[in-house]
């Protein structure tokens, strides 16, 4: 029950794809207003294959904690390597390719963010604007 982004690229082309994957997954969380925070993993963190890592958690009312929803690495070419991924660029050399993953939204998790982050003092939860086309209403109120 996860959403993942999966790229395959160019070695020139990672860094700038790694920004990109966590600008996708920061503007998910901005348009569902939730608060959230950044953590880049420190190397001594990072396992063998990742070359850079992140963490983006969500605040959590209930835990008066942070929880982590999403997950993204560059990997360069270490995947690549074990898998013998390859491309032919425009003067037919072979070159390996680099790998990037993003685990985009945990879908379960990310239900409880916005069911926490939403429930008013009435017991009522605002639905964010962004949901509202696809969930057909604005608001989930409890029996009386």
């Amino acid at each position: 029950n996860k959403v993942e982004q999966f790229i395959f690229c160019k070695p020139e082309d990672s860094e700038k794809l790694y920004d990109e994957l966590l600008r996708n997954s920061e503007e998910i969380l901005k348009m569902l207003e939730i608060p959230y925070r950044v953590l880049q993993l420190c190397t001594g963190d990072l396992a063998d294959w990742k070359y850079q890592s992140a963490d983006l958690e969500v605040w959590r009312p209930t835990t008066k904690n942070y929880g982590e929803v999403v997950s993204l690495s560059n990997c360069t070419d270490y995947q690549a390597r074990k898998l013998n991924i390859k491309c032919i660029d425009k003067k037919q050399n072979r070159r390996v390719l680099h790998t990037l993953n993003d685990t985009v939204l945990a879908t379960s998790r990310i239900m409880v963010a916005i069911l926490e982050n939403n429930q008013q003092k009435d017991g009522s939860i605002k639905i964010p604007k962004v949901l509202w086309k696809y969930t057909g209403f604005r608001e989930i109120r409890g029996k009386k």
